[in-house]
């Protein structure tokens, strides 16, 4: 069973403006010069807000587990942004299982709650902390899609209104 119509239309014009707004910013930036992370990081949080407000809005009327899961899932899979599409969203609940990966399907239905990255720390566990105080950024290391090592990475996470799930984003740092 699909969610209602009335439920998929907001959430397609959010992603429609989002991502033509994504574009937009890729296509004004100079090709020549890198983009400061700052940058970065302001559009890691504008997305991930964004996102979360609107599936917490098409969550609301949602209450079939499976359902919650189908709609975050093919909400976040086709999702890119950054110049260099390297920006994805990730979804997770309070007992730090995945509930979605728009890059890393593998993950998705898995217990991360004792995931240390390369450096030792517990990355899901402080992405989760974060995400309990309204929202916040968070240092790790994990896997640049296209490459096979943990490189270092500045999360941004934000809890979804009216569920138990957080909603992350971030930026690869050089």
């Amino acid at each position: 069973m699909t969610a209602p119509r009335n439920h998929i239309f907001p959430l397609f014009v959010l992603i429609l403006g989002i991502m033509l707004l994504a574009g937009f910013a890729a296509e004004a930036a100079p090709k020549a010069k890198p983009v400061p992370v700052d940058q970065y990081k302001e559009i890691a949080k504008t997305m991930t807000h964004s996102f979360a407000a609107g599936l917490g809005s098409a969550l609301a009327n949602v209450k079939n587990d499976k359902e919650r899961i189908d709609l975050i899932r093919s909400f976040i899979d086709p999702v890119r942004f950054f110049p260099d599409n390297s920006g994805y969203f990730y979804v997770y609940d309070s007992k730090c299982v995945n509930i979605a990966h728009a890059t890393q399907k593998d993950l998705q239905g898995k217990n991360l709650y004792d995931y240390k990255d390369t450096k030792g720390k517990l990355v899901i566990q402080a992405l989760l902390e974060a995400a309990k105080k309204g929202g916040g950024l968070v240092d790790f290391y994990w896997v640049k899609p296209g490459t096979k090592n943990e490189m270092p990475k500045l999360g941004y996470v934000e809890p979804i209104p009216g569920t138990d799930y957080f909603i992350g984003t971030g930026v690869y740092l050089p």
